[in-house]
């Protein structure tokens, strides 16, 4: 497969994180945590389809879920926190933790997970295209933090709860 068919397919991997970084942003994320998050969304979209090719299609014939279910599950928990303090006018958030970082960086990495599987029908050369994979993912999450991060300067609050709403409409979504 062609570099062009990659990155195409790297784009297309990193548009939910694109999406979600914009609700994010909407928070009012500083750029020191704009790094670390798109960090460990690059990291996730690299480790994913390695973890993928190694034990993802031992796992889906020996047991049988659909990980959307559980992306469906965190943005739907992510999204009822984002609006609960928001309306509790709540200082620290657990979206803007660590540990909300790898929440995030998780939902958004399930569908690399899911490619991993078809890496040897896509290219053989399999730790380049991870690499592609975790740069553009990167990329697109900065962007998409700074895009949502000056939606919020200019609209403040309502931005995070229309963000929160969009983001469990997109939980569900996941569910159906």
């Amino acid at each position: 497969m062609n570099i062009i068919s990659i990155i195409l397919i790297a784009v297309s991997l990193s548009m939910d994180a694109f999406s979600l970084a914009l609700v994010y942003g909407t928070q009012g994320i500083n750029n020191k945590d704009k790094m670390i998050l798109s960090t460990i969304v690059g990291i996730y979209h690299f480790l994913m389809p390695i973890i993928g090719l190694l034990i993802g299609t031992i796992i889906i014939k020996k047991i049988s879920f659909n990980p959307q279910i559980i992306v469906g599950i965190i943005l739907c928990l992510i999204a009822l926190e984002m609006i609960g303090s928001n309306i509790k006018n709540k200082e620290e958030k657990i979206l803007l933790t660590i540990p909300g970082f790898f929440l995030f960086g998780l939902s958004v990495s399930m569908d690399s997970l899911t490619t991993g599987i078809a890496f040897p029908a896509i290219t053989n050369n399999y730790f380049i295209v991870s690499l592609i994979f975790a740069l553009i993912s990167f990329s697109a999450t900065f962007f998409g933090l700074n895009i949502g991060n000056a939606i919020n300067i200019k609209y403040g609050k309502v931005s995070t709860i229309i963000g929160g709403i969009i983001l469990f409409i997109l939980g569900i979504t996941y569910f159906l």
